[in-house]
């Protein structure tokens, strides 16, 4: 692969992890190798930390902490602006860098792991007035830097959840430490590069390779930690949260999803089908967002069930480099091998396959469609991560709003009608962090997050920057039953 020519002495095999404005040798010898899930080449290679090096980095952030405090916010935002600017920059670069550690087809890769990424962070940049002091009568109320962050990223959307969480803690006032995933860790090596040359100063951004039982727990259970923000699967957040009780340690996590598709008797069948798979399709289904399950009007169950013979038909599995490739692989043999089990136990517990199963070979898998899927069974209460759609039928709003909720999570999801007042007042009585309404479009400058076991907290926008702060109170002197004015 081509690499930019600004930075083209970047290596595809690392030996270091970016501490403290520097390339620092990994203080534990072992490495991991990276591979492309399309063909099952190497694609480099990356330290695999350990709790040392995680205790480094934390030491340099904590060190470069109250230096970056103290700097004025237009400076913080103009450091973060350098940055983000060479990431923008160097945009195809890394869209075909994360199609390749991610399988994700490269043209959607353009468009959302980096074009969405990219909208995430200036939403951000948009949104640093909620760090404005506040005065209620003789109160300043001030949002303080929470201090040293903990960011552990996935390996689904990578740069989107890098830049969601960095660019508002940054813009807050705190210091990071980054550990991406040990499956997709080179773009997160070439943001570091990018760092290397940007405005940011040594020690507020740092990067340390390695995986969730040597690096993430590390973080996560250090007294030098201040905030952990994790995303990943709801068994890894119980053990992070765990981890960061023992000091108390604020955390934000955003887990798994089961969201659900409603489609309303009067509303049009085939847009909100179409769009609904299309949504469920997105990265192979590797998607926490992902609308699994699409809940119909029981009598139009048949008419749906075509519309999606029809439309999978036509969605091309295979190379992610390829133009016209529709889906990718998954990102691991295992992934694959829960994904088949996923659905032979849905039809052991009764599903029926509208759109079978059918081996492809390598990692990569079609898509899936069962109907007769009822809220019992797995298929409509755990999340599969694969190309999978359950059909569920629905006897009128009541009963979608019911099924919508009868799950642990409450991530996203969606509610088509003919009426947008009919669909928004559906959405409302669901128990979801956010829910598009008649295909209205995610807005980066919203807050996202979900109810349930989909997490803690929320990312984006101003709440997002909000979730890196603490709140202080200033209470200034009252005479004669006036408030002095308030200074600072």
């Amino acid at each position: 692969m081509p690499l930019e020519p600004s930075i083209s002495d970047f290596s595809y095999d690392l030996k270091e992890h970016w501490i403290g404005g520097a390339w620092a040798t990994s203080i534990a010898p072992a490495a991991d190798r990276v591979f492309n899930p399309a063909d099952g080449g190497v694609l480099g290679s990356v330290p695999r930390g350990g709790a040392a090096d995680a205790q480094a980095a934390l030491a340099a952030a904590a060190a470069a902490l109250p230096g970056w405090m103290a700097t004025p916010l237009g400076e913080r935002s103009a450091a973060v602006r350098s940055w983000l600017g060479l990431v923008e920059a160097d945009a195809a670069f890394l869209a075909e860098l994360v199609s390749r550690e991610v399988g994700t087809p490269v043209g959607l890769s353009r468009m959302v792991q980096v074009g969405l990424a990219l909208d995430v962070a200036r939403a951000a940049l948009d949104a640093v007035s909620v760090l404005d002091d506040q005065r209620r009568g003789n109160s300043v109320i001030r949002r303080v830097p929470a201090g040293v962050v903990a960011a552990i990223i996935p390996w689904n959307v990578p740069l989107i959840l890098t830049l969601q969480k960095v660019v508002p803690a940054l813009l807050a006032g705190c210091a990071v430490v980054v550990k991406p995933s040990e499956l997709t860790p080179l773009h997160a090596a070439y943001l570091a590069r990018l760092a290397e040359r940007s405005e940011l100063p040594a020690g507020v951004l740092n990067i340390v390779f390695g995986d969730g039982l040597g690096v993430g727990a590390a973080l996560a259970s250090s007294p030098l930690t201040d905030l952990v923000s994790f995303t990943g699967s709801v068994r890894a957040g119980r053990s992070v949260a765990a981890a960061a009780a023992a000091n108390l340690t604020r955390v934000h996590l955003e887990l798994g999803g089961k969201s659900a598709s409603l489609v309303l008797d009067d509303a049009d069948l085939t847009r909100a089908v179409t769009a609904s798979v299309d949504q469920a399709m997105f990265n192979s289904g590797q998607a926490c967002l992902q609308w699994s399950r699409l809940v119909v009007p029981r009598d139009r169950v048949a008419e749906a069930e075509e519309l999606v013979r029809t439309l999978t038909a036509g969605y091309v599995v295979g190379d992610p480099a390829a133009p016209g490739t529709d889906l990718g692989p998954l990102i691991t043999a295992e992934a694959k091998a829960r994904v088949v089990a996923a659905c032979e136990r849905g039809l052991a517990q009764g599903a029926r396959a509208v759109v079978p199963y059918r081996e492809l070979g390598g990692q990569f898998v079609a898509p899936v469609v069962f109907g007769d899927v009822t809220e019992d069974m797995d298929l409509a209460q755990e999340e599969i991560f694969g190309p999978v759609v359950s059909i569920m039928a629905h006897d009128g709003d009541e009963d979608a709003v019911r099924l919508a909720n009868s799950t642990r999570y409450g991530l996203h999801g969606s509610v088509w009608s003919a009426d947008d007042e009919r669909a928004g007042a559906v959405a409302r009585r669901v128990r979801s962090g956010q829910l598009e309404v008649n295909g209205g479009p995610m807005n980066p400058a919203a807050p996202f997050g979900g109810f349930g076991h989909s997490g803690i907290g929320r990312e984006c926008g101003a709440e997002g920057i909000d979730a890196f702060c603490e709140l202080q109170a200033l209470h200034y002197p009252v005479e004669g039953g006036r408030a002095i004015r308030a200074r600072g």
